[in-house]
């Protein structure tokens, strides 16, 4: 038998081309918003040092005396990022080991679906929910004049965190699902229960997948925009490390400065574009973590 591969037929050189023209997208979007970044941020950096941008405390471009230290955008942005990383990676992943090893057929046809509909509510929707309706509940549990602040990070950050959840769920059921049942059946036959399959084979087995649905999570939590600049606040002139006050990140202070009050061309309007570059950093790093511990665990099952 010929193992030579046969003539290609008219519709896979299409799709083959389809594809080519899908990559080549993706690359040249991504050069694309760098383009975009370099020469406002050159431009940014020539007028504020660099040492004083990344150590100062003080964040007030468009206010006198100006302050450009991202200190505070920073120390917001972490923090809003491990609160709702602290939420939604065990409730992510207890829902997957529920998903992949205990509901049956039926109940994980029911449920998966409902729970990646939250994925799909739009984040301007969760931010108004954390505003006015968690951010009641908050405010219930701290009376007095201790309160939170109408706008603070707590709520916007529980928010970000159970939009998160179906991300890191899906992705950990999927990785999990995956595993052959070889291996299950292996662990059933030494008298396992059914607790120790779910994390001492299957756990291990899929950590590759896991750790990405990890990662993807924390990079979206970082990027998050809308639920931040709504019920987060818009205040950045200091660091403030405290969840319950009012805070902005580094995406709400591009949402609110990129509304057009600010002149084109000014250091104020260029601040936008270092703040941007300090985000894209921080995303492409953690997209290149995540490749190279996906490469790391990953097992490959014959």
């Amino acid at each position: 038998m010929s193992l030579r591969r046969g003539r290609r037929r008219p519709g896979e050189r299409v799709i083959e081309a389809l594809l080519v023209v899908a990559a080549a997208v993706s690359v040249a979007t991504t050069v694309g918003i760098v383009v975009a970044l370099v020469e406002p941020t050159v431009e940014f950096f020539a007028e504020v040092g660099v040492v004083e941008f990344l150590t100062g405390d003080r964040w007030t471009p468009t206010l006198d005396p100006r302050s450009y230290g991202v200190l505070p955008l920073l120390t917001s942005t972490i923090i809003s990022t491990f609160i709702a990383v602290a939420i939604a990676i065990p409730l992510g992943l207890g829902s997957a080991i529920y998903l992949a090893e205990y509901a049956s057929g039926r109940t994980r046809k029911a449920l998966k679906p409902l729970l990646e509909i939250l994925a799909g509510i739009p984040t301007v929707v969760y931010g108004f929910f954390a505003l006015f309706a968690l951010n009641s509940v908050l405010r219930s549990i701290w009376p007095g004049t201790d309160q939170p602040d109408f706008q603070n990070i707590l709520v916007a950050s529980i928010v970000m965190g159970i939009m998160i959840v179906p991300t890191v769920a899906s992705l950990s059921e999927d990785a999990m699902t995956a595993v052959p049942e070889s291996l299950r059946a292996g662990a059933y036959a030494l008298a396992s229960s059914k607790m120790q399959v779910a994390v001492r084979v299957v756990l291990p087995a899929a950590v590759s997948g896991i750790v990405a649905s990890f990662v993807l999570g924390l990079s979206r939590a970082i990027g998050e925009t809308m639920i931040v600049t709504i019920a987060g606040g818009l205040s950045s002139d200091h660091i403030e490390l405290n969840p319950l006050r009012a805070a902005a990140t580094m995406t709400a202070f591009i949402a609110n400065i990129g509304q057009g009050d600010v002149p084109v061309d000014s250091l104020d309007y260029r601040s936008i574009f270092a703040v941007g570059s300090l985000l894209f950093g921080f995303t492409f790093a953690l997209n290149a973590l995540s490749i190279r511990l996906v490469r790391r665990f990953r097992e490959v099952y014959e």
